[in-house]
């Protein structure tokens, strides 16, 4: 069985357009270091204190993030989730979500993971949760 990449390659762009690899590159305050990854705040967030967790390697999507890479994405969440909770009283759960490739939502074609705090209210119904990614199929 052939390993098929999730985006081709001549998808990612370059990495010296990107603006994900541009933030990591100007090394700001707001960018939290993981090793591997950075993590900052969603210039778009879906709620307060939404976070992004990408790699510093330009990557097209999760599926080709490495193993040290994983292990640092799952230490920032674990990290943002605990300050998240520590500084915000009102957040009572989290979504965590990585778009691959654009048909799935992908717009900016450097793997990033997203960490979506949720308060009591923040929707009217939230069952179904990232099953909304396809609105008829949310509820079930």
């Amino acid at each position: 069985m052939s390993v098929v990449p999730s985006v081709r390659p001549e998808a990612v762009g370059n990495h010296r357009e990107c603006p994900f690899c541009r933030l990591v590159d100007a090394g700001t305050e707001e960018v939290q270091d993981y090793g591997t990854m950075v993590a900052f705040m969603d210039a778009y967030p879906v709620t307060p204190r939404h976070y992004l967790i990408i790699p510093k390697r330009h990557v097209a999507d999760y599926f080709e993030l490495r193993e040290s890479e994983i292990l640092d994405s799952n230490r920032a969440l674990h990290d943002l989730r605990d300050r998240i909770l520590h500084a915000d009283e009102t957040v009572q759960g989290f979504n965590i979500g990585a778009n691959c490739g654009t048909v799935a939502g992908q717009t900016v074609l450097h793997a990033h993971i997203h960490l979506i705090p949720r308060r009591q209210g923040d929707m009217q119904d939230p069952r179904g949760g990232v099953r909304g990614v396809i609105p008829e199929k949310m509820k079930y």
